[in-house]
């Protein structure tokens, strides 16, 4: 009788499992910290950003732990040289939730541009307020635009930083770029240095999904953009810087797993049909 060895297979379906399980965990983990959180800092909210701000990094250096012990996945950081001091713009790639509260490591007085519907949210929209954020009407158009940029105004008079995701949204890496125009027109209209974050994170953890990978996920601070550009090269300048360190990033992460090439291949492929879709309702 002949035998068949099925070891790689188990150990492959074992993986999986054990993957499905750690991300189970970690995500139940996740956001019962966040919501234990949120309600005991409420009064904090009382003293303002500042006391938002020790609240968001609290949250921010807890998930970052939960993350590294339940699931095996740790953030690098580089480039921390580069962050200038002072008033600045921070133009970050944006692949998965992770950065959301993974950048906040290094942040020290922010407002980030977000859709005005989260501060809606009960409780969490309190903190949005009470942290002074830059929260918009994305369906606005113009008036949005004008509005972020006086806002922005403020923020970087006060030696704060304006965080925002170029993109506007969260894109699988190795997808195509689709850089909008608000991240220039606040560098143009504001005279502020720009700090591009390139960043590798969507490979372990999806834009969909619970999954979340084990390994090294970089967080990259990459040289400043002096202020004084004109748009358009301004423009060109930040996507290339970012888009490069990205592809950069993201092939050193495959060489460590190349299990992570098919999720690489597959967001460009995911956009591919979208650009497709795009194309055909246009014709």
């Amino acid at each position: 009788m002949t035998e068949i060895d099925a070891g790689p297979l188990d150990d492959h379906t074992r993986r999986i499992a054990m993957t499905a399980l750690r991300s189970l965990a970690f995500n139940i983990a996740f956001y019962v910290n966040l919501i234990v959180l949120m309600i005991l800092g409420l009064p904090l909210i009382l003293l303002g950003r500042h006391g938002v701000f020790f609240m968001a990094r609290l949250w921010g250096s807890t998930s970052t732990w939960l993350l590294a012990a339940i699931c095996g996945l740790r953030i690098e950081y580089r480039g921390l040289e580069n962050i200038p001091e002072g008033g600045y713009i921070l133009a970050a790639k944006h692949e998965s939730f992770l950065e959301t509260f993974a950048l906040l490591k290094y942040a020290p007085d922010f407002a980030i541009v977000l859709k005005k519907e989260l501060v809606f949210i009960p409780i969490f929209g309190l903190y949005l307020v009470g942290a002074r954020q830059i929260a918009i009407n994305r369906s606005r158009g113009h008036t949005a635009l004008a509005q972020i940029i006086s806002q922005a105004r403020e923020v970087l008079r006060g030696d704060r930083q304006v965080f925002i995701f170029p993109e506007g949204t969260r894109r699988p890496p190795g997808a195509p770029p689709r850089y909008k125009y608000g991240v220039t027109a606040i560098y143009a209209e504001t005279a502020a240095p720009c700090l591009p974050v390139a960043l590798n994170t969507g490979l372990f953890w999806g834009r969909r999904g619970f999954t979340r990978r084990p390994g090294v996920a970089v967080i990259e601070y990459l040289p400043p953009i002096p202020p004084g550009l004109e748009r358009g090269a301004f423009a060109e300048r930040l996507q290339e810087t970012i888009e490069t360190a990205c592809r950069r990033l993201a092939a050193e992460a495959v060489a460590a797993d190349p299990r992570l090439a098919p999720i690489l291949a597959a967001g460009a492929a995911t956009v591919d049909a979208v650009g497709a879709n795009e194309i055909r309702s246009q014709a």
